[in-house]
């Protein structure tokens, strides 16, 4: 079952295919990203910080500390498209946050 993100207005940005899935994907069903330490952190296909998972939106900080290079996964495979979650009420932005910019939930 696909694990849906949203951004803090309520709208439907990313996703996994499941709570263990290291690959994040956006919208349209592209890999966008990864989870390479195990926890709430993702990185970009190319090892940047992308975003941080707060309950069930994906977020960025202001101020990211540098991990270190992640590596690289592999890739995924097609996730195949999940169905449509619908839209989800909008949330305050925690304190350091700031929604995902949109050129990294949609590469050229």
């Amino acid at each position: 079952m696909a694990i849906h993100y949203y951004d803090s207005s309520g709208l439907w940005i990313a996703f996994r295919r499941r709570e263990s899935d290291r690959f994040l994907f956006n919208s349209r069903a592209e890999w966008i990203g990864w989870f390479p330490w195990g926890d709430a952190d993702a990185v970009t296909t190319t090892g940047d910080y992308l975003g941080t998972v707060v309950g069930d939106r994906l977020l960025r900080r202001h101020h990211q500390p540098y991990r270190g290079y992640p590596g690289t996964p592999g890739f995924p495979g097609y996730p195949g498209h999940p169905s449509y979650p619908g839209h989800w009420g909008p949330r305050a932005l925690p304190t350091g946050f700031v929604d995902v910019p949109t050129g990294l939930l949609n590469p050229a």
